[in-house]
Formats: C-alpha cells, sequence, structure tokens
C-alpha cells in the first residue's frame, strides 16, 4: 500500500476496515513518508507511528540493487523515494498482490511493467470488505478515476 492510500484511508476513516479485511503490506519508507509532512497535514491525517506498524500485516524492507533493477526497468518515470521502493518489492513478489496507489507515475510504472490489472483503487477496496467511508474519498482514489487513468496510461505506454 502506498503512503497516499495510507494517508486517505486514515482521513477516511477506513483503515480499520482495510487491515479487517486484507494483509495489508507496505514497505519501510512508505512508513517513513506517513510520518513526514504533518505541517501540510490536517490534524484527521496524523498517523501514529506504532499503531499504524502494529495493524500492517508485514513491512518490507528494500535495498538500492533493488531499486537500481527497478530504475533500468521504468527509465524515465519519477517516482518519490516510497514508490520506487513499494514497486521494487512488489515486482519481485511471488504470491498474488494487488498495488493501491493514485500516483500517476506510480500507475504508469505498474503499466509498463505488466502489473496493469494489479494496480486497484482505494474505493473499490473498500467496497469489497462492505465498508463505505464517513467522508467522500478524495477523487484519485475512486474506482471511475483509476479506470479512466489506467486507460490513458495503457494507450500512451503502447
Amino acid at each position: 500500500m502506498d503512503t497516499n492510500v495510507i494517508i486517505e484511508a486514515h482521513r477516511t476513516k477506513g483503515w480499520r476496515a482495510l487491515v479487517g479485511g486484507y494483509a495489508v503490506e507496505t514497505v519501510e519508507d512508505c512508513v517513513t513518508e506517513t510520518q513526514t509532512g504533518f505541517q501540510r497535514r490536517r490534524s484527521e491525517e496524523a498517523i501514529n507511528r506504532d499503531q499504524l506498524l502494529e495493524s500492517l500485516a508485514n513491512v518490507h524492507a528494500v535495498n538500492d540493487l533493488e531499486r537500481a533493477e527497478l530504475a533500468v526497468r521504468v527509465h524515465g518515470i519519477a517516482l518519490d523515494l516510497g514508490e520506487w521502493s513499494l514497486w521494487a518489492h512488489a515486482r519481485g513478489r511471488g504470491e498474488p498482490w494487488v498495488l493501491c496507489g493514485p500516483d500517476k507515475a506510480s500507475l504508469r510504472c505498474g503499466v509498463r511493467l505488466g502489473f496493469r490489472e494489479r494496480l486497484v483503487s482505494l474505493q473499490g477496496l473498500l467496497h469489497a470488505v462492505g465498508h463505505q467511508p464517513k467522508l467522500a474519498l478524495r477523487q484519485q482514489y475512486t474506482k471511475q478515476w483509476l479506470d479512466l487513468t489506467l486507460g490513458q496510461l495503457v494507450l500512451e505506454e503502447r
């Protein structure tokens, strides 16, 4: 799970439903990113690090070699460190997984790597566990936005 999704799920009070319905995993860099930038966030977006770590099924370490291997495959895509680490980890996984992250560069990376079918929206995940957020999700976390954006990216990547 991407940093932005973790923050949005907390903001909309959907985090508990997500971790109750899925084995939610992320990478160390995304956990770190949830703890930075508080001066630009509202109080409801503040995330307690210890509670976050306790709620996650796993937090993966990613090394520079894994990031470098990814860079060779997705040259020209500007990802932040959390997204680099998330994709570096995800591309090496063997078991079934999905990735939830609304950043267009990250979605482009997924399309380029051939993982288009594994890209999911926060809205879709919450719906699948029967949770309706108390606050409306921001547009980029909706299934409609994801489907439209992925369609555009698939065409651009051809």
